[in-house]
């Protein structure tokens, strides 16, 4: 069955419009997933104790760690789902979503199982001591020993819905179980509710993860008879085309997230050595800088359907221009925000937690880190690309360039020559450089499907 509607909005709409219908939802719900994750730090912070809040700041590259899964099912399938919708090929959309849908349910119960039987190591590696691994500890039994498949069903869900052009009920689903997450924190945390201090932030999560879920189980059934999102267990296989088109944009989505864990580990295990004040500023600081960075990638993300869309029917025109348009708002609002953080860095730091070493730390870092905020929207955008084409191979490039060739490099050398104050510069070096680099790939990818189009036309 065709949706009008929605082919309309992918063919018809004018870009202006189609950009903001499909990216304004999205962005809005990263805006609020950032909340619901400034709300742990802000609601463990008012404890005024370093070790809960280094707890939350120590457990984040796991829970970073659920995007590799995110982006494997949900911008693989989501991708394949958008492509075929171009192509009218309308299996083949049903079967991307039911492929993405159950394996991330098994993906996710697996990564629970295997997490909770390598507890210990696993801290280890996350740089967590005596003095921080009990609160650590706690934190991830919810949102990883019990959470990670409710954790990562939402956002798998939620690209699935996006992907035939219903970014609100998509950005709905998750900023319901965001707003959820927010309410039940100072319950959970503060002394005057329960007073579980980081697990008490992990069991809000877990909770609200759970809602999200539910309504997206909802909303599929009320729109069972007109929506191109299916999950019903007959067409869920193995077909040769299905997981090749899935695992191709999905796997080097993946592998991006596990280096960005990689960096994120890094970073921690270099700040640990400076204590749990500075591990704590750096959580704060972090949480600041994901703010800009998920609306830039919620931007980049929204646009995704609809370049998928017009990559496979062939409209390179209305494709180019939805790319300039994004990067035009994106460029506008990180330079905005970037002023913003270098100007008013201590005061940011200081909504958390009272307390100067770390204030002084937080400032310090968070003017370092928003440097490179107005280069990153080319670096998402570029990758989006990549990722709504089917060019995974490029995607994956990008990463390894990012983290492994950049960033982690820059974080060695700036720790060594600057120890602990330069790390916050590796991200302003790699996408400084990533930039330049996505803006010549881009203009290139453009000339070449252009000329795929006249060659067709003759």
């Amino acid at each position: 069955m065709e949706n009008a509607q929605k082919v309309t909005l992918f063919e018809q709409t004018p870009v202006p419009q189609a950009v903001m219908k499909l990216a304004v939802p999205t962005i809005l719900s990263s805006l609020v997933m950032v909340l619901y994750n400034l709300a742990d730090t802000y609601f463990v912070g008012m404890l005024n104790d370093p070790i809960q809040n280094a707890a939350v700041t120590l457990a984040a590259p796991v829970l970073l760690a659920f995007n590799a899964i995110n982006n494997l099912f949900g911008v693989g399938s989501s991708s394949m789902m958008s492509r075929a919708l171009g192509r009218k090929d309308y299996d083949t959309v049903y079967r991307s979503s039911a492929f993405g849908f159950y394996c991330a349910v098994i993906s996710g119960v697996i990564f629970s199982v295997v997490c909770a039987a390598c507890n210990q190591p696993l801290l280890t590696l996350l740089g967590a001591d005596a003095e921080t691994s009990g609160a650590t500890e706690g934190y991830m039994l919810w949102t990883v020993y019990f959470g990670a498949a409710p954790a990562i069903l939402n956002v798998v869900m939620a690209y699935l819905v996006r992907a035939e052009g219903s970014a609100l009920h998509a950005s709905v689903g998750t900023m319901s179980g965001c707003l959820l997450n927010i309410i039940l924190d100072p319950i959970f945390i503060l002394p005057w509710g329960l007073n579980m201090g980081a697990e008490g932030a992990g069991l809000a999560t877990f909770l609200s993860n759970c809602v999200a879920c539910l309504y997206f189980f909802v909303l599929l059934f009320v729109t069972r008879k007109r929506t191109y999102v299916c999950i019903r267990p007959k067409m869920f296989c193995f077909h040769k085309s299905i997981v090749l088109g899935v695992c191709g944009v999905g796997v080097p989505a993946s592998i991006q997230n596990l280096l960005n864990v990689t960096g994120m580990t890094v970073l921690n295990n270099f700040t640990s050595v400076f204590g749990a004040d500075a591990v704590a500023a750096m959580g704060i600081t972090q949480k600041l800088n994901q703010v800009p960075m998920n609306i830039a990638m919620g931007l980049s993300q929204g646009i995704m359907p609809l370049i998928s869309y017009n990559y496979a029917s062939g409209n390179v025109k209305r494709m180019k221009n939805s790319l300039l348009f994004a990067i035009k708002i994106s460029i506008a609002f990180l330079v905005v925000v970037a002023a913003g953080y270098y100007i008013w860095a201590g005061d940011l730091v200081r909504l958390f937690m009272q307390n100067e070493s770390i204030i002084a730390y937080g400032a310090s870092f968070l003017r370092g880190f928003c440097l490179g905020l107005p280069f990153l929207c080319m670096d998402f955008i570029a990758v989006a690309v990549f990722q709504a084409s089917g060019l995974g191979k490029n995607a994956l490039l990008f990463a390894i360039l990012r983290k492994i060739v950049l960033e982690i490099p820059a974080l060695y050398l700036l720790n060594y020559l600057f120890p602990l104050y330069g790390l916050a510069y590796a991200q302003f070096i790699a996408e400084f450089i990533l930039s330049i680099v996505a803006i010549c790939v881009l203009v290139r990818l453009f000339k070449n499907l252009s000329k795929q189009q006249e060659v067709s036309k003759t």
